[in-house]
């Protein structure tokens, strides 16, 4: 290959990564500098005066207290959970794994806000299945869950399988041999759990918690549903209430709140990298399947005790929810004579407001999965290339994409406010109010899971096709076209279904941005049970349900016949 050409292949390969870089800062990194701005600065200077004003608040400080307090409590309970649940079903002997695991994962792609009603509804004195059972509390008393312990609790239940998803993984990339020498040694299973797994687990445990933490601190869905009431107020919400009272004026007084959070969580974030860095483990052989157990006589006890909490968590808030659906009003019992579908119908067919919110969902939660998808693949292509350069710079852009990610979806909506509530120079197009700006606010927040599994992919490769297409000739679209996207499309797709699932039914980001005519499926449910049509709040987070896990479903079904990784959630 000429040197001309070769100039020119790398001068393609560079425009395409400024580019891309530039994209990401645009969408990523500005509206966050911008929101920083606007809450440190006063008359063009930097200024924490307003900053320091804030945490004297005592209502910012309560909120700050609530967040941290029941972020950290549920994050505790996530961890237990989830990692008694991973070692149940990866390490011993129980049946029918495949729909365990299914059954698990299940509430984490079902929306908070959706899961805060459910259980609302299930253990409220109005629930239709309790007053079945006489043992619904009496009308008019407080209701159990409108507490901090009722909040902790749900978010516990909401977070756990991202901590089982962790250590489950962390399971099977455990060298074998380390189990069988413990066994050989005579080591009992407690011993061996004690002394050798969970030690080796300690910084999957780490990232669980903080995983849980800064899932549950960015919360707003359900902490508003259950909040509110039991008057414990976070961060998220106190947010929301705010900008919901006072309009745009008290842009400047959000933004600041809103950088609090944002500086917990990359805190937070930050102390979890430094000490998994200190906990971290070398380890020494192939990862192979894990040690399986042998429960024998126990297995039928452990097995029913994992059906009944599944149930407990699945079965008692659908019931509920399907049944304060079926009724005409919320607090009449399910008999023949309450039961319609008037309901669904309103929903389905008569609300303009709902048809509006399934089209814009779906279109915008669409839209973002293909350009992730489309754009995370030549990224991770640099992410993971050769030139130290290309790497760094690379990897400037996805830092802020990370960052996107990592804060609140509440956070990122001031910053989009702040960044598009004017119109856009040269075009003069204003996004705020429409669902473009939804769509900016997705592909920021969600690049982060569509890329990991494309980077992932790009690295297990082997650098010789790099070598070999480039001594063939080939330039930087043709190696795209014809070699790393047929290789990494599986991931691809694994990363674009991820992102549909989250943005379809999220709330946390679109609460903000809405507005008349750009509402999606979250926040049309979340407003149905905030004005008190509870009844048409349920049947709508019925169809939610039910289109998620048939979504879920179908995808098993096609795990056979599509590559290996294209499943997120399958071996």
């Amino acid at each position: 290959m000429s040197t001309t050409l070769r100039t020119a292949f790398l001068r393609i390969d560079r425009l395409t990564l400024c580019f891309l870089v530039i994209a990401l800062t645009a969408i990523c990194g500005l509206p966050m500098a911008l929101m920083f701005k606007v809450g440190l600065t006063t008359t063009g200077s930097l200024d924490v005066g307003p900053l320091m004003e804030a945490l004297q608040s005592r209502s910012v400080l309560r909120a700050l207290w609530h967040s941290l307090e029941s972020s950290t409590l549920s994050a505790l309970g996530a961890v237990f959970v989830g990692t008694l649940l991973a070692l149940v079903i990866g390490l011993t002997d129980v049946r029918a794994k495949g729909i365990l695991v299914f059954l698990v994962l299940l509430p984490m792609m079902i929306p908070p806000h959706v899961t805060a009603i459910a259980w609302i509804q299930a253990l409220g004195p109005a629930s239709p299945v309790l007053r079945w059972l006489g043992i619904a509390p009496e009308i008019g008393s407080t209701h159990p869950l409108y507490s901090r312990e009722g909040l902790v609790l749900l978010l516990t239940m909401q977070n756990s399988p991202l901590v089982f998803l962790l250590v489950r993984a962390a399971l099977r990339s455990l060298p074998r041999e380390l189990s069988d020498a413990a066994r050989v040694s005579g080591s009992g299973t407690w011993r061996l759990l004690t002394r050798i797994t969970l030690p080796l687990l300690a910084p999957s445990l780490l990232a669980g918690f903080a995983l849980a933490f800064v899932a549950a601190l960015g919360n707003f869905g359900m902490t508003a549903l259950i909040g509110i009431p039991a008057r414990y107020t976070t961060l998220p919400v106190l947010i929301w209430r705010r900008l919901a009272s006072f309009g745009p004026d008290v842009l400047p007084n959000v933004a600041v709140i809103s950088i609090i959070l944002a500086l917990v969580t990359l805190a937070a974030l930050l102390l979890q990298g430094m000490l998994q860095r200190r906990m971290r483990s070398s380890l020494i052989g192939l990862p192979q399947a894990p040690l399986s157990i042998s429960l024998r006589k126990k297995r039928p006890l452990v097995e029913a005790l994992l059906w009944g909490f599944i149930a407990l968590i699945l079965v008692l808030p659908a019931a509920s929810l399907i049944a304060t659906a079926l009724v005409r009003t919320y607090g009449l019992d399910l008999t023949a004579d309450s039961l319609t579908l008037q309901n669904f119908t309103e929903i389905l067919w008569r609300q303009s407001v709902t048809l509006r919110a399934f089209s814009n969902s779906t279109l915008v939660a669409g839209a973002a999965a293909l350009l992730i998808a489309g754009v995370s693949v030549p990224l991770a292509y640099f992410l993971t290339s050769k030139d130290r350069l290309v790497r760094r710079f690379s990897g400037f852009g996805v830092g802020q994409a990370e960052i996107a990610f990592a804060v609140p979806g509440l956070v990122m909506s001031i910053a989009f406010i702040l960044a598009f509530i004017k119109p856009l120079p040269l075009l003069n197009i204003s996004l705020y109010g429409t669902l473009w700006i939804i769509l900016a606010a997705y592909l920021a927040c969600f690049l982060a899971v569509g890329l990991k599994p494309v980077t992932a992919a790009f690295l297990q490769m082997d650098g010789a096709l790099e070598d070999a297409a480039r001594v063939a000739g080939a330039g930087f679209a043709q190696r795209m076209r014809v070699i790393f996207t047929p290789l990494v499309a599986p991931s691809a797709a694994s990363g674009a279904i991820l992102v549909f699932l989250t943005a379809y039914n999220e709330v946390t980001v679109s609460a903000l941005l809405w507005s008349t005519g750009s509402e999606t499926i979250g926040t049309t449910i979340f407003n149905y049970e905030d004005g008190g049509y509870t009844t048409l709040a349920a049947a709508m987070s019925v169809v939610v349900v039910a289109a998620t896990v048939a979504i879920m479903s179908a995808m098993n079904l096609l795990s056979r016949h599509v590559p290996s990784g294209t499943i997120p959630w399958r071996d």
